[in-house]
Protein backbone atom coordinates (compact mmCIF):
# COMPACT_ATOMS: atom_id res chain seq x y z
CA UNK A 1 0.00 0.00 0.00
CA UNK A 2 1.36 3.23 -0.87
CA UNK A 3 2.01 6.50 1.55
CA UNK A 4 -0.42 8.99 2.47
CA UNK A 5 1.51 11.86 1.01
CA UNK A 6 2.23 9.19 -2.86
CA UNK A 7 -1.65 8.99 -2.67
CA UNK A 8 -2.48 12.50 -2.35
CA UNK A 9 0.17 13.74 -5.27
CA UNK A 10 -1.92 10.64 -7.16
CA UNK A 11 -5.20 11.88 -6.71
CA UNK A 12 -3.41 15.56 -7.68
CA UNK A 13 -1.86 14.31 -10.37
CA UNK A 14 -5.13 12.22 -11.92
CA UNK A 15 -6.96 15.44 -10.83
CA UNK A 16 -10.33 12.92 -10.33
CA UNK A 17 -12.71 10.65 -8.35
CA UNK A 18 -14.78 8.34 -10.37
CA UNK A 19 -18.02 7.84 -8.10
CA UNK A 20 -19.50 4.43 -9.30
CA UNK A 21 -22.65 2.65 -9.00
CA UNK A 22 -23.00 -0.89 -9.34
CA UNK A 23 -23.96 -4.03 -7.52
CA UNK A 24 -22.19 -6.36 -9.92
CA UNK A 25 -17.87 -6.77 -8.96
CA UNK A 26 -17.69 -7.79 -12.08
CA UNK A 27 -19.00 -4.51 -13.71
CA UNK A 28 -16.72 -2.80 -11.38
CA UNK A 29 -13.35 -4.36 -12.05
CA UNK A 30 -13.65 -3.80 -15.94
CA UNK A 31 -14.83 -0.29 -15.79
CA UNK A 32 -12.21 0.55 -13.37
CA UNK A 33 -9.82 -1.32 -15.53
CA UNK A 34 -11.61 0.94 -18.74
CA UNK A 35 -11.26 4.14 -16.20
CA UNK A 36 -7.55 3.44 -15.91
CA UNK A 37 -7.26 3.12 -19.50
CA UNK A 38 -8.37 6.82 -19.76
CA UNK A 39 -6.29 8.07 -17.31
CA UNK A 40 -8.49 7.80 -14.04
CA UNK A 41 -7.09 6.18 -11.40
CA UNK A 42 -9.21 6.96 -8.01
CA UNK A 43 -12.67 5.06 -7.94
CA UNK A 44 -15.34 5.70 -5.37
CA UNK A 45 -17.88 3.07 -4.12
CA UNK A 46 -20.59 4.30 -1.88
CA UNK A 47 -21.98 2.58 0.85
CA UNK A 48 -25.49 3.43 -0.16
CA UNK A 49 -24.47 0.52 -2.55
CA UNK A 50 -26.06 -3.07 -0.91
CA UNK A 51 -23.34 -4.92 -0.23
CA UNK A 52 -20.34 -2.44 -1.18
CA UNK A 53 -18.00 -3.66 1.13
CA UNK A 54 -18.04 -7.14 -0.84
CA UNK A 55 -17.68 -5.41 -3.76
CA UNK A 56 -14.82 -3.70 -2.54
CA UNK A 57 -13.45 -6.65 -1.15
CA UNK A 58 -13.37 -8.16 -4.35
CA UNK A 59 -12.66 -5.57 -6.99
CA UNK A 60 -9.20 -4.63 -4.78
CA UNK A 61 -7.87 -8.13 -5.58
CA UNK A 62 -8.45 -8.33 -8.91
CA UNK A 63 -7.55 -4.92 -9.53
CA UNK A 64 -4.00 -5.93 -7.83
CA UNK A 65 -2.45 -5.54 -10.82
CA UNK A 66 -3.23 -1.95 -11.94
CA UNK A 67 -2.38 1.87 -9.56
CA UNK A 68 -5.89 2.11 -9.73
CA UNK A 69 -6.82 3.21 -6.01
CA UNK A 70 -10.86 2.38 -4.72
CA UNK A 71 -12.57 4.16 -2.20
CA UNK A 72 -15.31 3.76 -0.32
CA UNK A 73 -17.54 6.70 0.57
CA UNK A 74 -21.13 8.02 2.31
CA UNK A 75 -18.96 6.42 5.17
CA UNK A 76 -21.24 8.10 8.00
CA UNK A 77 -19.56 6.31 11.26
CA UNK A 78 -16.27 5.14 12.43
CA UNK A 79 -16.88 1.38 12.71
CA UNK A 80 -18.25 1.61 8.92
CA UNK A 81 -14.71 3.21 8.02
CA UNK A 82 -13.28 0.58 9.76
CA UNK A 83 -15.10 -2.15 7.84
CA UNK A 84 -13.91 -0.25 4.78
CA UNK A 85 -9.89 -0.16 5.57
CA UNK A 86 -10.62 -3.99 6.04
CA UNK A 87 -12.37 -4.43 3.38
CA UNK A 88 -9.38 -2.89 1.06
CA UNK A 89 -10.51 0.67 1.02
CA UNK A 90 -7.45 2.70 0.26
CA UNK A 91 -9.15 5.84 1.16
CA UNK A 92 -12.66 6.82 2.70
CA UNK A 93 -15.18 9.79 1.87
CA UNK A 94 -18.25 11.28 3.83
CA UNK A 95 -20.84 13.65 2.60
CA UNK A 96 -20.12 14.84 6.03
CA UNK A 97 -17.89 15.74 9.00
CA UNK A 98 -17.51 12.42 11.66
CA UNK A 99 -14.60 13.07 14.11
CA UNK A 100 -15.16 9.46 14.76
CA UNK A 101 -14.13 8.52 10.54
CA UNK A 102 -11.33 10.76 10.69
CA UNK A 103 -9.78 9.52 14.01
CA UNK A 104 -10.45 5.60 12.50
CA UNK A 105 -8.71 6.84 9.38
CA UNK A 106 -5.72 7.99 10.71
CA UNK A 107 -5.28 5.10 13.28
CA UNK A 108 -5.14 3.34 9.96
CA UNK A 109 -2.69 5.40 8.04
CA UNK A 110 -5.90 5.63 5.41
CA UNK A 111 -6.22 8.99 3.04
CA UNK A 112 -9.68 10.71 4.87
CA UNK A 113 -11.95 13.23 2.98
CA UNK A 114 -15.06 14.49 5.30
CA UNK A 115 -17.95 16.73 3.95
CA UNK A 116 -18.35 20.33 4.54
CA UNK A 117 -19.82 23.55 3.00
CA UNK A 118 -19.27 26.17 4.47
CA UNK A 119 -15.83 28.02 5.78
CA UNK A 120 -16.50 26.83 9.57
CA UNK A 121 -16.91 23.50 8.70
CA UNK A 122 -13.52 23.22 6.18
CA UNK A 123 -11.86 24.28 9.43
CA UNK A 124 -13.41 22.06 11.31
CA UNK A 125 -12.96 18.87 9.96
CA UNK A 126 -9.45 19.92 8.95
CA UNK A 127 -7.86 20.92 12.35
CA UNK A 128 -9.72 17.07 13.02
CA UNK A 129 -6.92 15.70 10.67
CA UNK A 130 -9.22 15.00 7.27
CA UNK A 131 -6.47 15.03 4.34
CA UNK A 132 -8.89 16.71 2.04
CA UNK A 133 -12.06 18.05 2.79
CA UNK A 134 -15.05 17.04 0.18
CA UNK A 135 -16.98 20.02 -0.80
CA UNK A 136 -20.32 19.19 -1.11
CA UNK A 137 -22.88 19.63 -3.00
CA UNK A 138 -20.11 21.01 -5.36
CA UNK A 139 -23.09 22.88 -7.19
CA UNK A 140 -24.28 24.93 -4.36
CA UNK A 141 -21.59 27.42 -4.83
CA UNK A 142 -19.71 26.85 -7.98
CA UNK A 143 -16.02 27.25 -8.90
CA UNK A 144 -16.51 30.63 -8.02
CA UNK A 145 -17.40 29.53 -4.29
CA UNK A 146 -14.55 27.22 -3.91
CA UNK A 147 -12.33 30.02 -5.35
CA UNK A 148 -13.24 32.36 -2.38
CA UNK A 149 -12.75 29.27 0.08
CA UNK A 150 -9.20 28.71 -1.05
CA UNK A 151 -8.40 32.42 -0.65
CA UNK A 152 -8.18 32.81 2.96
CA UNK A 153 -7.84 28.36 3.30
CA UNK A 154 -5.12 27.70 0.64
CA UNK A 155 -3.17 25.16 3.23
CA UNK A 156 -6.36 23.13 3.00
CA UNK A 157 -6.92 20.36 -0.35
CA UNK A 158 -10.18 20.77 -1.39
CA UNK A 159 -12.25 18.47 -3.47
CA UNK A 160 -15.77 19.56 -5.15
CA UNK A 161 -18.52 16.73 -5.86
CA UNK A 162 -21.88 16.99 -7.19
CA UNK A 163 -22.27 19.60 -10.34
CA UNK A 164 -18.87 18.40 -11.84
CA UNK A 165 -18.82 17.54 -15.39
CA UNK A 166 -16.63 18.30 -18.62
CA UNK A 167 -18.25 22.00 -19.06
CA UNK A 168 -17.29 22.95 -14.76
CA UNK A 169 -13.94 20.45 -14.33
CA UNK A 170 -11.42 23.42 -15.91
CA UNK A 171 -13.13 26.09 -13.56
CA UNK A 172 -13.07 23.70 -10.51
CA UNK A 173 -9.54 22.99 -11.23
CA UNK A 174 -8.37 26.61 -11.73
CA UNK A 175 -10.30 27.68 -8.87
CA UNK A 176 -7.95 25.57 -6.67
CA UNK A 177 -9.37 22.13 -6.45
CA UNK A 178 -6.91 19.19 -5.78
CA UNK A 179 -9.22 17.47 -7.90
CA UNK A 180 -12.88 16.70 -8.68
CA UNK A 181 -15.57 13.95 -7.82
CA UNK A 182 -18.08 13.05 -10.67
CA UNK A 183 -20.42 10.29 -11.37
CA UNK A 184 -22.38 10.20 -14.84
CA UNK A 185 -20.03 12.49 -16.76
CA UNK A 186 -17.55 9.08 -16.93
CA UNK A 187 -19.83 6.28 -16.09
CA UNK A 188 -23.71 6.15 -16.56
CA UNK A 189 -25.47 3.12 -15.76
CA UNK A 190 -26.52 2.35 -19.44
CA UNK A 191 -22.68 2.30 -20.46
CA UNK A 192 -22.39 -0.42 -18.00
CA UNK A 193 -25.31 -2.00 -19.27
CA UNK A 194 -24.23 -1.61 -22.56
CA UNK A 195 -20.20 -2.97 -21.46
CA UNK A 196 -19.56 0.13 -23.55
CA UNK A 197 -15.96 0.38 -22.08
CA UNK A 198 -14.14 1.96 -25.00
CA UNK A 199 -16.81 4.93 -24.24
CA UNK A 200 -16.12 5.03 -20.94
CA UNK A 201 -12.29 5.30 -21.82
CA UNK A 202 -13.32 7.89 -24.32
CA UNK A 203 -14.81 9.65 -21.53
CA UNK A 204 -11.66 9.18 -18.72
CA UNK A 205 -9.24 10.28 -21.61
CA UNK A 206 -11.28 13.40 -22.32
CA UNK A 207 -12.33 14.55 -18.37
CA UNK A 208 -8.01 14.09 -17.56
CA UNK A 209 -6.90 16.04 -20.67
CA UNK A 210 -9.36 19.02 -19.06
CA UNK A 211 -7.72 18.31 -15.89
CA UNK A 212 -4.61 18.49 -17.45
CA UNK A 213 -5.17 21.66 -19.69
CA UNK A 214 -6.77 23.43 -16.68
CA UNK A 215 -3.32 23.36 -14.63
CA UNK A 216 -1.19 24.29 -18.03
CA UNK A 217 -0.35 21.14 -19.01
CA UNK A 218 -0.43 19.64 -22.58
Amino acid sequence: MITKDKMLAALRDSGVVAVIRTENPADLVAVCRALNAGGVKFVEITMTIPGALDIVHDAVGQLADTDVQIGVGTVLDGQTARAAILAGARYVVAPTFEADVVRVCKTYGIVVMPGALTPTEVVTAWKAGADVVKIFPGDMGGPEYLKALKEPLPQIELLPTKGVNFETAAAFIKAGAIAVGTGTALVTQAQMAARDYARITDNARRFTQIIREARGAK
